[in-house]
């Protein structure tokens, strides 16, 4: 896709949806991320309280709430961009719908 001033300047094209799915990718990095703190997080203190089985149920623990925060993380991070996007989506189709009838009455 080329770069066209006059379309940037007169917001003819929009350019969000592209931000959006950048934002969406910065969000599973985010989902990631934070899966890992609540692993540790939960982890670390089975560590210090010692005793193989704190720290078994606190790794698996972790490792539960760790890729449930991740899941849930990811899913809310795709609905809220999917709903970004279907503005942008509606926006477009009513420039198709309104350039069609344009069409239909100079006909």
């Amino acid at each position: 896709m080329k770069f066209n001033l006059k379309n940037f300047l007169s917001f003819e094209k929009m350019i969000t949806p592209v931000i959006i799915k950048i934002l969406f990718w910065i969000g599973l990095a985010g989902s990631a991320v934070g899966s890992i703190v609540v692993f540790f997080t939960i982890l670390i203190p089975a560590v210090q309280w010692g005793g193989a089985g704190r720290i078994l149920g606190g790794f698996l623990l972790g490792l539960l709430l760790g890729i449930l925060s991740f899941v849930l993380g990811v899913l809310i991070t795709r609905i809220y961009a999917e709903l970004l996007i279907l503005f942008f989506r509606i926006n477009e189709t009513l420039s198709d719908i309104k350039s069609l009838l344009k069409e239909k009455v100079e006909e």
